[in-house]
């Protein structure tokens, strides 16, 4: 059976991107290293052209070694839907902690320039509501927020903001 995993191309920090996501996510651990034989950095042999298997809340994914790329952007983000506010407080500020960027909408880069998006389970429910001028109201608030607050979007579906 065939299988699909993210697989997320770092310049030479591959293992330490791997290990600041295992110290992030509470259900997480590595599943394995592989180490080539060629090195990145040429004959000074500093870094391994390498891969970092692991495992986040479930998702493997797979971090790679391999020298400079071009950079990660918005086509592609991981998704983390949270439970409440401080689920969502949580890791949106782990994620951008030491250098990374908060973004509109839920949205961040980490230090490493992945993408994320911290989004409250609530979100997407108050957004698709059938009565639409209550999901514009949310909607609306949304645009106006980087980390998202749980409460104003409330609010703003309620008609009290």
């Amino acid at each position: 059976m065939a299988t699909i995993h993210p697989f997320l191309w770092f310049n030479l920090n591959a293992r330490e991107a791997r290990d600041f996501y295992l110290s992030v996510f509470k259900n997480a651990k590595a599943l394995g290293d592989t180490e080539f034989t060629d090195w990145i950095s040429g004959t000074n042999r500093t870094v391994p052209h390498a891969t970092f298997d692991f495992e986040l809340e479930g998702l493997r994914l797979t971090a790679l070694n391999a020298g400079s790329m071009p950079p990660f952007n918005e086509r592609l983000s991981l998704y983390v839907e949270t439970s409440d506010q401080a689920e969502t407080d949580y890791y949106y500020q782990a994620l951008t902690a030491d250098g990374g960027s908060e973004k509109p909408c839920g949205w961040l880069t980490d230090k490493y320039g992945v993408y994320w998006q911290v989004i409250p389970e609530v979100t997407l429910p108050l957004m698709a509501d059938p009565d639409r001028e209550k999901a514009d109201r949310v909607r609306q608030a949304l645009y106006k927020m980087t980390k998202i607050i749980v409460a104003d979007l409330e609010a703003a579906y309620a008609g009290r903001a």
